[in-house]
């Protein structure tokens, strides 16, 4: 397991702490790279990271657990507890804000998202942002990833509680299960131990960009270490925390296998039960195997997709199965005028391009509502990204002039064409 990890840690793609446990014995508890590049700080098991959206299964937790006191009920509409809401929301319950079916657009595609994240905003101000915007769908009828929702839902327990968000997650679920080195995140505070967030560079990692930890709020505000994460799913999947009926719910999928907070299916054979977090500077995964009480853990200070593919990864390994790492690339120099060639945008469907820029000599690309990365040239035509693990293939024509790219991800092979 170790020698896998070390195989992205290697490549520059990832950096960050590790842990793999079957029940109570620990497999691999380890750090890769540094918490802190500008120091040479190491990560190891005790670094706390943002946890991005694994904040949301403790959300999801923390209704259930007000369910439970009788203070709510997940399939009532929210107008039922929040007075303020718009007419649009009066068939939105609790239950499709849990499972990303309410229709609420999510906040963080808004095209002034980037300009407003660094402010900080009370949850009213969150929930200001969207309470507006017309539904995208009727509640129920399809799925679509709401911050927005799982924002809204944050906003309900500090109303039927009568408790911050923070402080109830606290008290009712940190403290319950022992998690001492868990909380809400902060720009302010002092967190001893806390990684600093990276993104990746056109010649190595970047300090992050800012973003003001009320935003994220319920949806994505928390940090943790990978340590306290064993213990929370211990006390989730070992009944400390929510009874067997509440556990069933949460993990009781409805549209796209998500459940609450979790998505639950099937890989490589295995019940699994996951999720995945990005937030500035930091990626993460936490996949619980119910079969056999498996739990991986894989937290980075180093923005990008290669959390998953490591928990993934550990999880074949931890099963007995054979898994294929990632082989290392080297990176040629390509004239400034040969890259020009392939500025431009490229279509893969009507509904998604993919964008490609020349900053200075670096090659930039930028698929639809996603971030702007650097690509890297491995020939004159074959560029990666070390940020995903993808590739670029540009085509051309008779004439030598440049027609389309494939785009070379997940096993797939996808042409898009210059428009």
């Amino acid at each position: 397991m170790d020698e896998a990890v070390q195989a992205f840690a290697k490549e520059g793609r990832f950096m960050g702490s590790v842990l793999v446990a079957r029940g109570n014995q620990v497999l691999l508890d380890k750090g890769y790279g540094s918490a802190n590049l500008e120091w040479a700080i190491p990560n190891d098991p005790t670094t706390k990271f943002r946890l991005g959206s694994l904040t949301k299964q403790f959300t999801a937790a923390a209704i259930l657990l007000l369910e439970e006191r009788g203070k709510l009920k997940i399939d009532d509409p929210v107008k039922v507890y929040l007075s303020d809401v718009p007419a649009s929301w009066d068939k939105v319950t609790i239950y499709h804000l849990l499972t990303h079916t309410s229709g609420i657009p999510s906040f963080t595609g808004f095209p002034d998202y980037r300009t407003t994240e660094a402010t900080a905003s009370t949850p009213v101000q969150l929930v200001a942002r969207f309470r507006d915007k017309p539904l995208e769908f009727m509640p129920g009828e399809k799925w679509a990833y709401s911050n927005s929702g799982y924002v809204l839902l944050g906003y309900l327990i500090e109303k039927v509680s009568g408790e911050e968000y923070a402080k109830f997650i606290q008290t009712n679920i940190f403290d319950l299960l022992g998690m001492k080195d868990s909380g809400y995140d902060s720009n302010t505070a002092i967190i001893p131990h806390r990684a600093a967030g990276y993104e990746p560079g056109p010649k190595g990692p970047i300090n992050t960009s800012f973003i003001h930890m009320s935003i994220p709020f319920a949806a994505g505000a928390l940090y943790s270490t990978t340590e306290n994460l064993l213990r929370w799913e211990q006390g989730l999947f070992g009944g400390k925390l929510l009874k067997a009926e509440s556990l069933q719910k949460m993990t009781t999928p409805f549209f796209k296998n998500y459940a609450f907070g979790v998505t639950v299916e099937t890989k490589s054979g295995e019940k699994v039960i996951a999720h995945g977090g990005g937030i500035e500077g930091f990626s993460t995964y936490l996949a619980y195997y119910p079969d056999d009480a498996l739990t991986v853990v894989v937290l980075a200070n180093l923005t990008g997709s290669d959390p998953e593919r490591i928990a993934r990864v550990l999880g074949d390994l931890a099963h007995g199965k054979e898994v294929k790492l990632p082989t290392p690339r080297t990176v040629v120099s390509v004239p400034v005028e040969k890259l020009k060639q392939y500025v431009g945008t490229y279509a893969l469907n009507p509904n998604f391009e993919i964008a490609i820029m020349l900053e200075g000599d670096q090659l930039m690309t930028q698929a639809t509502k996603q971030p702007k990365f650097p690509v890297f040239a491995e020939s004159d035509t074959k560029f990666f990204l070390k940020v995903v693990d993808a590739q670029i293939e540009f085509m051309r024509d008779a004439k030598g002039e440049v027609t389309s790219l494939i785009l070379h991800q997940g096993g797939r092979d996808q042409t898009a064409k210059r428009k």
